[in-house]
């Protein structure tokens, strides 16, 4: 069996500092930086690493009923799910994951889309 994504970058300590790049970019986004006001990053930013990880081949794993239930109330329109799924292209590419590794990862966070997106954009 052929080597993972997240073995491929160096497994979580990869994984978590791309999500640390992501997170920085984030917060200074005009269109979704306030979903992150009061939020305990640290905490988040382990548990995207760790969603991340389970993306691209990583040990944990995420039922999508656990996603839904936990992105339900946080009023996510289309519009931020794709300037997050922009954001974290580039901080992929910023950790030097190759194009094709970054479109396998952004295709697995776009198929998460239905159950992450609460609104349709306005």
């Amino acid at each position: 069996m052929g080597q993972t994504i997240y073995e491929h970058y160096g497994g979580f300590k990869t994984i978590s500092r791309i999500v640390m790049t992501f997170y920085e970019m984030a917060l200074e986004s005009d269109q979704i930086g306030d979903h992150f006001e009061d939020i305990d990053m640290p905490r988040l930013i382990d548990h995207q690493t760790k969603f991340v990880s389970s993306l691209i081949g990583g040990p944990t794993s995420f039922s999508d009923d656990r996603i839904e239930a936990v992105h339900r109330n946080l009023n996510i329109s289309h519009a931020d799910f794709d300037e997050m799924a922009d954001l974290f292209g580039e901080a992929l590419a910023l950790h030097g994951m190759e194009d094709r590794h970054v479109k396998i990862a952004l295709g697995a966070i776009e198929s998460k889309r239905a159950i992450i997106v609460t609104r349709d954009a306005a």
